[in-house]
C-alpha cells in the first residue's frame, strides 16, 4: 500500500499534466505552427522584395550620388524593410501590432537606458553623414589609427589599415576625436627632412634636392617645390624638401621613395650629413696629497 504523501504527489503531477494537455492541445499547437509559418513567409516575401529592389537600384544610385550617400540610403532602406517585414509578419500571425507598438512606447525608456551607447552611436552615424568629415574611400587618421574608410554603418565606422586590419570604430568615438583627412582636398604636401654639415653650400644642396621633383609628373609645378632650413644646430643644419603631390593617395609611398632618393643623391654628391655630436672637454682635477691615506695609517 503506497504512502499518503506519494499518492498526493502523484495526483498533483497528474493534475499538472492534464492542465498542460488542456492548454497545449493538438489543435492549438497546429494553429500556432501555422501562424508562425505564415509570419515567416510574409517576412521572407518582404525581404525578397528588398533584395530585388536593391539589386536593380544600387548601381543606378551609385551613379547619381556619391558612395557615402548611397551606402547610407541603402542602410536606411534595409532597416525600414526589416521593420516592415516584422510588423507585416506579426500582423499576418494575428498579433495586434497597434497594441504592440503602444507597449513598445512604454518600454522605450527602459530600452533607451539599456542601449544608450548603441543609440549614441546610431545618432553619431547620422551626424557623420550630415557633417561629412570624411567619405567612403577617404584616407583618414582617427585617434592615431590611419587607414581607408571602407564603410560607415549605423553603429561603427569601418577602417582598413595599411597592414590589412579592419578597425570598427564606434561612431560616437569618431565624433569626439580629431579627424585628419588625407584625401578631403585635391592635393597634399609631403615634407622630407635631412641634416647636412654647417660647412656645406646650401644653394648646391637646394639644387640637388629640387632636381628630384622638378621633372617628376607626380609633383605639382604650382605650388612650386622648395627647400627650407628648419633648424640650425651646432654641427649641422636641418633642411626640409617640400613638394606638393598631384595624387594625394600616394603620399605614403612617395614620401618613402623621396626620402630614399634624397639620401642617395646627397651621398652621390659627397654632401656631408653628420649626426648630432657631443664634444667632451677635458677637465683637470688637482688632488691634495696631504688628505690621502699614508701606509702607516693603513
Amino acid at each position: 500500500m503506497m504512502p499518503i504523501v506519494q499518492v498526493e504527489k502523484r495526483q498533483l503531477i497528474d493534475q499538472f499534466i492534464s492542465r498542460l494537455q488542456s492548454v497545449f492541445s493538438v489543435d492549438l499547437l497546429a494553429d500556432l505552427l501555422s501562424r508562425l509559418i505564415l509570419a515567416l513567409v510574409v517576412f521572407s516575401v518582404v525581404m525578397l522584395t528588398w533584395i530585388i529592389i536593391n539589386r536593380f537600384v544600387s548601381h543606378r544610385l551609385k551613379r547619381r550620388v556619391d558612395s557615402t550617400t548611397a551606402a547610407m540610403l541603402q542602410t536606411l532602406t534595409k532597416t525600414a524593410f526589416i521593420s516592415l517585414g516584422l510588423l507585416a509578419g506579426l500582423n499576418a500571425a494575428g498579433v495586434q501590432t497597434g497594441t504592440l507598438l503602444a507597449s513598445a512606447g512604454v518600454l522605450s525608456l527602459t530600452v533607451g537606458f539599456a542601449l544608450k551607447d548603441t543609440l549614441s552611436n546610431i545618432v553619431s552615424g547620422f551626424l557623420i553623414f550630415m557633417d561629412r568629415p570624411f567619405t567612403i574611400d577617404d584616407l583618414v587618421e582617427i585617434d592615431g589609427q590611419y587607414g581607408r574608410v571602407d564603410r560607415i554603418t549605423l553603429r561603427t565606422t569601418r577602417i582598413v589599415t595599411k597592414d590589412g586590419r579592419m578597425l570598427a570604430v564606434p561612431n560616437a568615438s569618431v565624433m569626439n576625436k580629431t579627424i585628419a583627412s588625407y584625401t578631403n582636398f585635391p592635393h597634399q604636401r609631403i615634407d622630407v627632412r635631412v641634416t647636412i654639415a654647417v660647412t656645406e653650400d646650401i644653394e648646391r644642396v637646394r639644387s640637388i634636392l629640387l632636381d628630384l621633383v622638378r621633372h617628376d609628373p607626380s609633383y605639382l609645378k604650382e605650388p612650386a617645390p622648395r627647400m627650407v632650413v628648419v633648424e640650425i644646430n651646432d654641427y649641422n643644419l636641418a633642411i626640409e624638401l617640400q613638394a606638393w603631390l598631384d595624387d594625394e593617395r600616394q603620399h605614403i609611398e612617395k614620401r618613402f621613395a623621396l626620402r630614399e632618393a634624397a639620401f642617395k643623391a646627397l651621398v652621390a654628391a659627397n654632401i656631408e650629413m653628420p649626426l648630432e655630436t657631443i664634444q667632451l672637454a677635458p677637465h683637470k682635477i688637482e688632488v691634495n696629497k696631504s688628505l690621502l691615506p699614508t701606509e702607516s695609517n693603513t
